[in-house]
């Protein structure tokens, strides 16, 4: 779970957040439909990654954009020798296409504008082609108020004019009016029933940077909010060789001194608003400097603030540890695997993978290490890397339940990636072997459970749901992955959002349930529910991808409620509602 549990964590969101669109229904909903056509794009080579998804740039404009032209020339309609003012102007057109098909914008501008003279008022389709052709040229010269201006002119002639949308969306975009930009391609989008592939990628874009956008303004004003206590405990569980976690597992303080034990006291109550406190204290004593646990408190603290989403503050705090010269090798080491994924989050792979391998040389032998490499490996789509630590991190730990379950998930998808057979029996006899080896691990039921949906066997998948639910009564996020599975196996929407409500019911603190049933809302047609809902996750987001993410799903709702009146209710009723 991002910013809590850690890179990929089944005790959150294990399912990629655009996969929600595909299990919801059509993919319809702006914010929906743009990440069902991103993510079904046959991915570009590995040595591409990092770079843009939306095509190389000439002059400044994305290539793939390059489709939002002018439109194409028409042949004279003159009888009997005569040419009609709309024929002249048609004539006009004409040239000013062949002129901007050879690069000639300022003539073109010129036919364009002599084509604009000639056309009959009464023409307003033919006008609403001109005035988009000259913006057309516009654009290519970069005068985007004078893109604008004549795209807006276009439109009014001719409302629904899609090509116009798309290229005044592109000009406001370039002058920085996001949302401006929004409308018009989410308006474009619409009315091309989401198949228009440049509509898709401009949206893409631009809800990538009104989210972000969005999302730093939030976070400069954020109010920090600790998880729910099933998380943390979830986070705390998943740690076999934390220095403190370990204490607080066995319940032994005899080797602690008394103020200390006191805070991990606080910790095993789950009073965990109060551990940041109660270390900054300890800290800040008098006694700071003869403390015998001192970097222990620290990465205690570090911990917290990591939990809390006060992600810059952790890392000095980590670093506070890592360049400590009293600092245990074990504390060292946590502090790295801990900080490792603080950076997945933050989307800087280098300083996490950096982390890792000096963790590895401080201490080959933890499993933590390797498993939670695993998970970052698998984020970042390397599966063969991730196979290989999840097989290390069980090898030193075989008591290491939910490594041993990540083996076995790693080693399925790499099998029917390079489609060999064997490894995949394997894989699903591991699975089975699991629930003998850890029969208390709901991790192995619901990644269990995962498979199966994938392989279309619903009713398997629903009873290891129901199993993982029973092992783990109280994780919100296994009774939204129960409700994605209702929409995916039969379409109920009531059964989904039934089970979603639930986990809420238990976890108000669960952002993969307020963003899941958001989408379904949004797919039903109930926009103004769906913003509420999305409000709710942002509240409770920690990271700047996760609030970017979230942003942009909630501005582009935002922007299809707008457009309402514009298109009519009707139309986006049936756009927006599920089959």
């Amino acid at each position: 779970m991002t910013g809590a549990s850690g890179a990929g964590s089944v005790t959150g969101s294990a399912l990629p957040k655009w996969q929600l669109a595909l299990v919801v229904g059509a993919p319809v909903a702006l914010g929906l439909g743009y990440m069902y056509f991103k993510n079904n794009i046959k991915p570009s080579p590995k040595s591409n990654r990092g770079k843009s998804k939306t095509g190389s740039k000439e002059n400044g404009t994305p290539a793939a954009d390059k489709q939002i032209s002018i439109d194409a020339d028409c042949p004279p309609k003159s009888t009997a020798g005569t040419e009609t003012p709309l024929d002249k102007a048609q004539r006009f057109k004409n040239k000013g296409n062949e002129h901007f098909k050879i690069g000639k914008y300022d003539e073109a501008i010129t036919q364009y504008n002599n084509a604009i003279e000639a056309c009959p008022m009464e023409n307003t389709e033919a006008l609403a082609t001109f005035y988009q052709n000259r913006a057309a040229a516009y654009e290519q010269l970069k005068k985007f108020s004078a893109v604008k201006a004549d795209c807006t002119k276009a439109l009014e002639l001719k409302p629904r004019y899609a090509k116009a949308l798309l290229r005044r969306a592109r000009a406001m975009e370039h002058c920085n009016n996001l949302e401006s930009a929004l409308e018009d391609v989410t308006a474009a989008c619409i009315l091309e029933n989401f198949g228009n592939q440049t509509a898709l990628i401009i949206a893409d874009r631009v809800l990538k940077q009104l989210g972000k956008q969005h999302a730093m303004e939030h976070l400069a004003n954020k109010k920090f909010i600790m998880p729910s206590k099933q998380v943390i405990k979830d986070y705390i569980n998943s740690f076999h060789s934390d220095p403190i976690f370990t204490i607080i597992k066995n319940n032994d303080y005899s080797n602690v001194s008394p103020s200390f034990a006191k805070i991990l006291e606080c910790v095993k109550e789950e009073k965990y608003d109060d551990v940041i406190p109660l270390c900054t204290q300890e800290l800040n004593s008098s006694e700071v400097d003869t403390l015998q646990h001192k970097m222990e408190v620290h990465l205690l603290r570090a911990t917290f603030y990591f939990l809390l989403g006060q992600h810059e503050t952790a890392i000095d705090e980590f670093a506070t540890i890592i360049n400590s010269d009293t600092a245990s090798n074990a504390t060292k080491v946590n502090a790295l695997v801990k900080r490792a994924t603080l950076y997945i989050n933050l989307e800087n792979p280098e300083k996490s993978f950096c982390d890792y391998e000096m963790a590895i040389e401080l201490d080959p032998d933890c499993s933590d290490i390797y498993f939670y490499k695993g998970q970052a490996n698998l984020l970042m789509d390397k599966i063969q890397e991730a196979k290989e630590d999840f097989k290390k991190a069980v090898d030193l730990n075989p008591k290491f339940g939910v490594a041993y379950v990540q083996k076995c998930y790693t080693d399925y998808h790499y099998a029917l990636i390079n489609r060999d057979i064997e490894l995949s029996n394997e894989a699903m006899k591991g699975f089975e072997m699991a629930f003998e080896k850890y029969p208390d691990c709901p991790d192995c039921y619901i990644l269990y459970a995962q498979v199966l949906s994938e392989t279309q066997e619903y009713q398997k998948a629903d009873s290891y749901f129901a199993k993982a639910i029973e092992k783990h009564p109280y994780n919100a996020s296994f009774y939204v992955h129960r409700g994605l599975l209702q929409l995916k196996w039969n379409g109920n929407v009531e059964k989904a959002i039934g089970y979603i409500k639930k986990g809420l019911e238990l976890d108000d603190k669960c952002e993969f349930g307020y963003e899941t049933l958001a989408t379904i809302e949004v797919q039903r047609g109930n926009l103004e529910e769906a913003i509420s809902l999305f409000d709710k996750a942002l509240a409770l987001g920690r990271t700047a991808t996760e609030l970017t993410h979230i942003f942009g799903l909630r501005d582009a709702v935002k922007a299809q409620l707008a457009l309402k009146d514009k298109l009519g209710a009707n139309i986006m009723m049936n756009i927006s509602s599920v089959s």
